[in-house]
């Protein structure tokens, strides 16, 4: 509903509705507590549902479809007259968007969640004014107000596409060029490859997924840089100029700066917590220099009864971390002992290759002077990743070395996605090497790869010969 010049009290309120307030409000809900949702959008979901992870997923999807089916002639299977019709894509993707989204406006409704529409400022500390007119009054909050892109440098021209744009699939380029190495630049690049643009990555860092392990992006990079034009790292777009219905790009690389021409720029340049204009300087919340709110292990800000959660707080900013959150708050709100204690957070890059990793990576480990022991199980070895005919990848576990203590897993290959919630579990309830080497994977799967990455690490892999 519209609040209007409705005033009124409620017990719990929580402001935004993706994947961490949503979740918070439905488990609230389940614990008796009167809730309800401000959520300045038309349609709950939040921007992973409405214009990130589930569009972006969904067209990946479709691009993934359509390589398997080019790459198929080397099993021996020829498809003709395979086409791509991008408008139809669109409308595919807007579907399962709608599905999705009236999915949870259902569950919120059926648990008696009263969902209001408008933009929430902080009046004080237990009260909030309602853009349009309008007051709530509360005991407890939650904050889950996410995050926006981050703005553009001055002087670069705002018709260039955000990643908001691009997943809007209006035109499909003939040349389009990313800025931004990162997963949503990549994952963007390779939807728009895939739909016959001609792309270009600049990245400013000297190589691409700064995040994550070299050894897992180099094998990304060798099979992603066969559908793209060109890959620039240590690069620097120094000025972005539109001219005749296209982009003029000045581009520092390799020392050199060149002007290049490009139908489409995306900007895909990270994001920032949505912190700046909700009146918390109307309470005692803690706001650090980036925007992010300071919490506690039950997710508490410096005003007890007001929580924060997800893209707002420290950490990577992941819905499954959010919806994490949005349960913890909610069971310390109802009285529970609870804490985010959670010790892997699984981290995915939808590229092809798919790219994961969860716990300790080598280069973290690098940085704080802690020695681990790693075992490498090559895709190249597993009888299931020759049958499909993928066996670029590898699977890593890293471990204590004394005692054997599962510190992190880091996975590139197919369904990488799928394979890395085991590495979690493990990390997660403190398994050894041994607890993975034995138990009984099936065969042949690509989960076995896990099991014999253990067994290097433990020494005793029987499918990979180590020379003495």
């Amino acid at each position: 509903m519209v609040m209007g010049s409705l005033n009124t009290e409620v017990e719990v309120v929580v402001i935004g509705s993706g994947p961490g307030g949503y979740v918070a409000a439905l488990r609230l809900a389940d614990l008796g507590k009167e809730v309800m949702v401000v959520e300045e959008r038309e349609r709950p979901g939040g921007v992973c549902l409405l214009e990130g992870c589930i569009p972006s997923k969904s067209l990946i999807n479709a691009i993934e479809l359509s390589e398997a089916a080019k790459g198929a002639a080397r099993l021996g299977l020829t498809f003709t007259g395979l086409q791509l019709d991008h408008v139809k894509l669109r409308e595919w993707t807007d579907g399962v968007v709608a599905q999705l989204s009236g999915g949870v406006k259902t569950l919120l409704q059926k648990r008696g969640v009263e969902i209001v529409h408008g933009r929430a400022r902080f009046q004080d500390s237990h009260s909030l004014a309602i853009e349009g007119g309008g007051t709530i009054a509360f005991k407890q909050c939650i904050i889950a107000t996410g995050s926006s892109l981050n703005r553009l440098p001055p002087g670069i021209d705002q018709s260039v596409w955000s990643s908001a744009d691009a997943l809007k699939l209006q035109e499909v380029p003939g040349t389009l060029l990313v800025v931004g190495g990162g997963y949503i630049g990549l994952e963007l690049g390779l939807v728009y490859a895939g739909l016959g643009s001609r792309v270009s990555v600049v990245e400013f860092f000297p190589r691409l997924l700064m995040g994550a392990d070299l050894d897992l992006v180099d094998v990304m990079v060798k099979q992603v840089s066969k559908r793209l034009h060109a890959v620039m790292t240590d690069s620097k777009v120094k000025g972005i100029e539109p001219r005749d219905g296209g982009f003029d790009v000045e581009i520092e690389h390799e020392g050199q700066t060149s002007r290049e021409r490009y139908d489409r720029v995306l900007v895909a340049i990270g994001r920032r917590p949505n912190t700046d204009d909700i009146g918390l300087e109307h309470t005692k919340v803690k706001v650090d220099d980036k925007g992010v709110i300071e919490t506690d292990g039950e997710c508490r800000t410096a005003e007890p009864h007001i929580y924060a959660i997800g893209d707002v707080t420290h950490g990577p900013m992941l819905a499954h971390k959010a919806s994490r959150e949005g349960k913890v708050a909610a069971e310390s709100i109802a009285g529970h002992k609870v804490e985010f204690d959670n010790r892997a957070i699984p981290a995915v890059v939808f590229t092809d290759p798919e790219i994961s990793w969860c716990g300790l990576t080598e280069r973290r480990a690098e940085e704080l002077g802690v020695t681990v022991n790693v075992g490498r199980f090559p895709l190249s070895a597993l009888g299931r990743a020759r049958a499909i005919g993928h066996t670029e990848g590898l699977v890593k576990v890293l471990s204590e070395p004394e005692t054997d203590l599962i510190l992190g897993v880091g996975i590139v290959g197919p369904h990488a996605s799928e394979l890395i919630a085991e590495g979690a579990l493990a990390i997660e309830m403190g398994a050894t090497l041994a607890d993975l080497t034995e138990t009984i994977h099936p065969h042949p799967t690509l989960s076995e790869a896990l099991m014999e990455a253990a067994e290097m690490a433990a020494g005793t892999a029987v499918h990979v010969f180590k020379r003495g």
